[in-house]
């Protein structure tokens, strides 16, 4: 808005002067450029960060798999732990030693998290495991890829918008410069018997 009466401010004054018209023209064409290019860069690349983590959701989900194992005993008097990836962020996890299947059918033994308050021997709980039974995270839930996207969008429109805002005041320090520049040189026309009787000022 202020790019828009500037513009109209200076149409009709004759004390405007062209770089006051330029200003206002630079700030007209950035406030157009955040309005339309903005979204739009932030458009796309919320696209691509969709397919790609979408992506990314298909593979973990064809390369990790969900199993049972199966607990041996504690893995000593460790804290209870949250995991970081459940939803709610206050699920209780216990380190216990675990036997499991792997996806190719070998035995696996080892020490995991368990997503059980107080394990005992022979209770069985859910694990994520890689094809050969390696532990691995749990896959990436495609609505949180979702989100991804839409913040890496949201954000790419920010930045922008930040860049056009940036350039614009980049353009008008050096329009200020130029004019002041000029008017030093002026002065330093008009020398130092200016305003002075009989100087011809």
């Amino acid at each position: 808005m202020r790019a828009i009466g500037g513009i109209w401010r200076w149409r009709h004054n004759p004390l405007r002067r062209r770089t006051d018209l330029a200003e206002a023209w630079v700030s007209l064409s950035a406030l157009l450029l955040i309005l339309l290019v903005a979204p739009v860069v932030g458009s796309l690349i919320g696209a691509v960060a969709q397919d790609a983590l979408q992506q990314a959701v298909r593979e973990q989900r064809q390369a990790r798999h969900e199993i049972t194992a199966t607990v041996v005993r504690k893995a000593g008097a460790s804290p209870l732990e949250a995991d970081p990836e459940a939803a709610s962020g206050r699920e209780t996890h216990s380190r216990v030693v675990a036997d499991w299947t792997a996806p190719d059918g070998t035995a696996r033994h080892g020490t995991v998290l368990a997503s059980l308050k107080t394990p005992h021997r022979g209770d069985h709980f859910a694990i994520w495991t890689d094809a050969h039974g390696r532990l691995v995270a749990r896959p990436l839930d495609s609505a949180t890829a979702t989100t991804h996207a839409v913040l890496a969008g949201f954000g790419a429109a920010l930045l922008s918008a930040g860049a056009v805002e940036g350039g614009r005041r980049l353009i008008v320090w050096r329009m200020v410069r130029r004019r002041y520049a000029r008017w030093d040189q002026a002065w330093d026309r008009a020398g130092p018997d200016w305003g002075r009787t009989g100087t011809g000022s």
